[in-house]
C-alpha cells in the first residue's frame, strides 16, 4: 500500500480506494481517472506541487476541470509570486512520482492548500499515491488529515 493509504489507515477515517489500468500515453492523469472510473469530473481533485517566491514548496488541490490560479495561491500563501515547482523537486520533496501525488502521507509534509470548491462536496477524489490509484474521502477528512487551509484557487 501506498504511504497515503496507510496514512488513513492509521486515522482511522472513512475512505475507499479505486482503482484502474493507468495507459502510460495518458498525459492527463486526473481526466483519465475521470473517464475510467465514470466519476463526476467536479469530485476528482488534482495534487498539484508549487513554488513559492520564498523558496517553500507547497501543495495546491484543484478540479482536473479547471487550472490552478497562481495567484490565488499567492494571495492564501501570503507572497508575491507563486508557479510550479521542478517535476524532480515536487518528487524528492512528496516521495511521489508525477501523476501519482497524493495530498497524503508525503514524505515532507508541505503546507497544503485546497480549493473552497471541495466544502460544497459530500465526498472527492484525490490520487492515492500511485498513478491508477483514487481515494474516495470527505473533504473535512481530506482538510483534517492534510492540515489543508481552503481557499479559491481554481480558474476555468
Amino acid at each position: 500500500m501506498t504511504p497515503a493509504v496507510k496514512a488513513l489507515e492509521r486515522d482511522g477515517a472513512d475512505f475507499t480506494l479505486l482503482s484502474y489500468e493507468h495507459d502510460p500515453r495518458s498525459p492527463a492523469y486526473g481526466e483519465e481517472a475521470v473517464q475510467a472510473l465514470s466519476l463526476d469530473p467536479s469530485s476528482v481533485f488534482k495534487t498539484l506541487v508549487a513554488s513559492l517566491d520564498d523558496s517553500r514548496l507547497v501543495v495546491a488541490i484543484v478540479p482536473v476541470t479547471a487550472q490552478l490560479d497562481f495567484k490565488a495561491l499567492s494571495r492564501a500563501a501570503g507572497v508575491r509570486r507563486a508557479g510550479m515547482a521542478q517535476a524532480a523537486e515536487a518528487e524528492r520533496a512528496t516521495g511521489y512520482v508525477l501523476g501519482g501525488i497524493s495530498p497524503l502521507g508525503q514524505k515532507k509534509k508541505l503546507p497544503t492548500y485546497l480549493d473552497i470548491s471541495a466544502e460544497g462536496l459530500e465526498v472527492l477524489h484525490v490520487s492515492g499515491g500511485r498513478r491508477g490509484l483514487e481515494i474516495r474521502l470527505a473533504p473535512a477528512d481530506l482538510i483534517r488529515l492534510s492540515n489543508a487551509s481552503t481557499a479559491p484557487l481554481a480558474r476555468s
